[in-house]
């Protein structure tokens, strides 16, 4: 049995627990949200890369035998620096799943609705260029979800009112799919499928990120494991938001922990 971390700047990185925990339960989990810090979309680079590097080092410390960067502006500004740092280590991360948007894209026009620093970011810049495809892409920074779904705000209307904000323009231009590139934004699929319905197809890709640490780290139990929740700032909050949106038979015995990194 395999101990996994998995951190991210808040609770959004639960969307990448939850497959985890469908795709490979006989796993242990650490999840690390840094509460105190989150969000990491707008903070510096150097910020974003020596905050993930403590995170890091203190999942290691606990022992974990991989880590997952369920953090897309991490991922993005961070993770090669962590690869460097901890090479003897298994490091997943996530980037916004623009490929599969291009090939599932029937008038290829794609909305991508990201942080502003993933979209800013060179790891990002890259993935556009290296896709042969004629689709366009129509990138949106979603500036103030992150804090209200930190706060378990998933619907309503001021998570209606930045949604609007942020998508009516991508589907006026013709967008008929859309990239959740941001971890925290999958818990938000409910309310943009009733405001858009058909007229948006959503790309989400944790399934494919833990299918990916499952190819790295075999599955060799079958049993579920244990998940632990560990917050930089209220543990027990965390707890609470981890049970509401997972609601997984896992998290009966979990317990959280509020440490200082």
């Amino acid at each position: 049995m395999a101990k996994i971390g998995v951190f991210d700047s808040g609770i959004g990185g639960l969307s990448i627990l939850n497959e985890a925990l469908i795709e490979a339960p006989g796993n242990d989990y650490l999840y690390l949200a840094d509460s105190a810090n989150t969000p990491y979309g707008e903070k510096s680079t150097d910020w974003v890369t020596s905050r993930s590097l403590a995170l890091c080092s203190w999942l290691i410390d606990q022992e974990c035998d991989a880590i997952v960067v369920a953090c897309n502006t991490a991922t993005a500004q961070a993770i090669a620096q962590i690869r460097e740092t901890f090479p003897q280590k298994v490091i997943i991360g996530v980037e916004p799943g623009i490929k599969p948007a291009a090939q599932q894209s029937f008038k290829k026009i794609v909305g991508v609705l990201a942080t502003q620093n993933t979209l800013a970011s060179d790891k990002f810049k890259q993935l556009l260029a290296s896709l042969l495809t004629n689709c366009e892409f129509i990138q949106q920074a979603g500036v103030g979800l992150v804090p209200l779904i930190e706060q378990g705000l998933l619907s309503g209307p001021s998570i209606e009112s930045l949604l609007h904000q942020y998508i009516d323009p991508m589907i006026d231009q013709g967008a008929d799919t859309l990239v959740l590139g941001c971890t925290h934004y999958p818990f938000l699929q409910p309310v943009i499928d009733h405001i858009y319905g058909e007229k948006l197809h959503i790309i989400d890709t944790s399934s494919a990120v833990i299918k990916q640490m499952c190819r790295l780290v075999p599955i060799t139990d079958t049993k579920s494991g244990s998940v632990g929740f560990y917050s930089t700032s209220q543990g027990d909050s965390l707890l609470g938001l981890a049970k509401k949106l997972l609601n997984r038979h896992q998290l009966i015995d979990a317990r959280a922990h509020t440490v200082h990194i």
